[in-house]
């Protein structure tokens, strides 16, 4: 049984995120919370709520024990960029894409 939460269009880059999503995949929870505690990453501080959101999922929807709770997977993907455009000479205009992602992680019950 997997648990998981989504947040979707997230002001990141997929690039960006994925470096923290490397850390914390296949970590117990704890250790998890801990890894992005201590990183000073925007990225680390989304993936904490997301995280905080799938092990609530996990407790209350399907009754599991957050003790025995690890992260089975963490999908980072890319959204739909934003696009903007900046001036340019001669009455030009450069499209500028501002990137975002959909982060989904998946937390699972340890197997006795």
């Amino acid at each position: 049984m997997e648990a998981y939460a989504k947040l979707k269009h997230t002001r990141i880059t997929p690039f960006r995120a994925r470096k923290v999503a490397v850390l914390i995949r296949r970590k117990d929870i704890e250790t998890a919370y801990a890894i992005l505690e201590a990183l000073p990453q925007k990225s680390a501080r989304i993936m904490f709520d997301v995280l905080k959101s799938s092990v609530a999922n996990a407790t209350h929807n399907y009754q599991m024990n957050e003790n025995n709770l690890y992260i089975s997977r963490v999908l980072v993907d890319q959204g739909t960029p934003y696009r903007r455009v900046m001036a340019r000479d001669q009455g030009r205009g450069d499209i500028i894409k501002k990137r975002t992602s959909h982060i989904t992680i998946y937390v699972s019950e340890k197997e006795k």
